[in-house]
């Protein structure tokens, strides 16, 4: 038995990193693959029993794995920056919340013939849309900015909201359930005591954990491991107090430590990373594989009426009234309410409450984690299956591979990003210099202000819509960094690099850095070249290729005034001129380049 618990144990880690690493090969949502290992591991084969592998400890692992995953979502969750979002996203996570809930709970009620606490509760379950399954969606899908921002910030930020609006009801099913009858001012109390108890503890070891990180009293290689441990021990203590109030406690100490002035949480975030992954898919797995078919036949036609709502009438009923009076299309409106899949936050804490409530005899608990994967299956596969065909017939999506990431605001990276600005290119610009982020916004160009290759970026640099990389940065060892952070992304055929200087071949060996970059514009035209050509009033320019003007009779008239950077073939596609090939455009070809007065010639 013990063997075999070992084995179980390995091959959901194995499978669970084999599901993420195909998602991330085929760019489709991890979820989807979790769910299909577990139903092959569990119900379909018999060959993994979570009941049986962990017995009494189940309630308590798939109990902390949820406070992890509660508190890392809630880790994200920055005031500043919801102050900062559209009117339409902070409709969506409020009075947009209270419609999609009431929406479903009343279906659930009427459908299923839930109670109307369990309805309630169900509903709560079901508002949240995690980023974990939105995010991949995104990158496949590539819809137009202002959408992607609406959905990517609507996910990270409603799924503590959703969390704590579901443990709230829980607690008030909780506080009604005893001995005899019970009155409304008791069961109150206990409702009322078990907000304060998980606010209370969540606030005290928010404050008291940022101030240990900002006074720096922790070893930096502590910081994650006392996190951690320190999430385990409130939730402990709080569900000891207040039974049950675990969750909100993760969730407020989570939020409060994020909006906690001077306190770096960037590090904490890394765990995520790593072990929150790991768990997370775990986690998945094991509830995929306690499902049985004939919960899903007890559900029946109603399960799938459920989904049918919320996908037809209650997301677009909710999209509808928070984007009144915005200035979105009625386009972008439609693939809003067409995205909202539900990923592990509701499949985690629906099995949670069900288990907890199972235990006590409500009756109906059993379906709930079927009735949370139908809806999961049910959006995940349908939005999945064609987010990206309707975002194309809606004229809403981006074109494929036409953006370009610029490591670099400089002088030269914004020359270069004009140039491809002005010939239908879309770029974002990243630097770590706050006066050449100020300059490129100045001048119009989308940017991000920090280090391209760090942590922050993976987490925050936007990068729907854009297919290919630039390195244009002075320093040649954070260009070979980010050619090699950004190959495994884009593909090694969509990274180029700017020389830094005349030796950086020769260089290159010795530092043993290959990022296999495209080296743009050939060996010898390095970043001081074009910096000080551009300093002196040199600007792109395009040329048009004909019979009678041909690329030789442009290099004849130039000369040594203009570098070509790109061109464009006949029918519009973008070649660089780079130290891998000698291009040589045709007739009808148009050319961009660098061109020098020729009095400076």
């Amino acid at each position: 038995m013990e063997q075999h618990a070992v084995i179980a144990l390995s091959v959901i880690g194995v499978v669970a990193t084999l599901c993420q690493w195909f998602a991330w090969w085929v760019k489709l949502p991890a979820i989807v693959f979790l769910l299909l290992a577990g139903l092959v591991l569990g119900p379909l084969t018999g060959w993994l029993d979570p009941d049986a592998l962990f017995g009494d400890l189940l309630f308590p692992v798939v109990s902390l794995c949820v406070a992890i995953i509660l508190f890392e979502g809630s880790l994200t969750l920055r005031f500043d920056q919801i102050r900062d979002l559209q009117k339409v996203v902070r409709n969506l996570l409020t009075f947009g919340v209270l419609i999609i809930w009431a929406i479903i709970a009343v279906s659930t009620h009427y459908l299923l013939h839930f109670t109307w606490e369990l309805s309630l509760l169900f509903g709560a379950l079901m508002v949240v849309t995690g980023p974990t399954v939105i995010v991949p969606m995104l990158r496949t899908v590539r819809p137009n900015t202002k959408i992607s921002n609406i959905l990517r910030w609507e996910g990270i930020a409603i799924d503590p909201i959703g969390a704590i609006l579901a443990v709230l009801v829980f607690e008030f099913i909780l506080s009604g359930q005893g001995e005899g009858a019970i009155s409304l001012g008791h069961t109150l109390f206990i409702f009322g005591k078990t907000i304060a108890v998980g606010t209370a503890i969540g606030v005290a070891t928010g404050y008291l954990l940022g101030l240990i990180l900002r006074k720096h009293l922790l070893p930096e290689y502590l910081h994650n491991v006392a996190t951690l441990t320190l999430v385990f021990a409130v939730f402990a203590l709080s569900n000891h107090i207040s039974e049950e109030s675990g969750l909100l406690t993760v969730t407020v100490m989570g939020i409060w430590l994020a909006n906690m002035k001077d306190v770096e949480v960037e590090d904490i975030l890394d765990f995520k990373e790593s072990l929150s992954i790991l768990l997370i898919s775990g986690l998945f797995i094991l509830l995929a594989a306690r499902l049985e078919f004939a919960q899903f036949e007890a559900i029946g036609i109603a399960g799938v009426g459920i989904f049918l709502i919320i996908q037809f009438v209650a997301r677009p009923v909710k999209v509808f009234f928070c984007t009144l009076g915005s200035d979105l299309t009625w386009q972008e409106k439609t693939l809003v309410s067409w995205i909202g899949p539900r990923g592990i936050v509701a499949a985690a804490v629906s099995a949670l409450f069900a288990i907890r409530l199972q235990d006590i005899g409500i009756p109906q608990a059993d379906l709930l984690v079927p009735l949370a994967f139908t809806i999961i299956i049910g959006t995940v596969f349908l939005q999945g299956a064609t987010a990206k065909f309707l975002a194309n017939r809606l004229g809403v999506a981006e074109p494929d591979d036409r953006g370009f990431l610029i490591i670099g605001a400089n002088l030269v990276a914004r020359a270069v990003a004009k140039a491809l600005n002005d010939n239908g290119y879309r770029t974002r610009l990243a630097d770590t210099s706050w006066t050449n982020v100020t300059a490129a916004r100045m001048e119009g160009f989308d940017t991000y202000y920090g280090n391209a290759v760090s942590e922050h970026a993976d987490r925050h640099l936007d990068l729907i819509g854009l297919g290919q990389v630039l390195t244009l940065t002075p320093q040649k060892e954070l260009n070979a960094l980010a050619g090699l952070r950004y190959r495994s992304e884009f593909g090694s055929n969509h990274v180029f690099s700017l020389s830094t200087d005349k030796d950086d071949k020769e260089q290159s060996s010795r530092t043993n850095i290959n990022h296999k970059a495209k080296v743009l514009f050939g060996d010898d035209v390095t970043y001081a070249k074009l910096a000080s050509l551009i300093s002196k009033g040199a600007s792109p320019k395009k040329t048009n290729l004909s019979e009678s003007f041909s690329y030789q009779d442009y290099q004849e008239k130039y000369g040594k005034r203009a570098i070509p950077l790109f061109a464009f073939n006949s029918k519009g596609k973008l070649h660089f001129f780079t130290n891998e090939e000698d291009l040589i455009p045709d007739a009808d070809w148009t050319i961009i380049s660098l061109i020098q007065d020729e009095d400076e010639g």
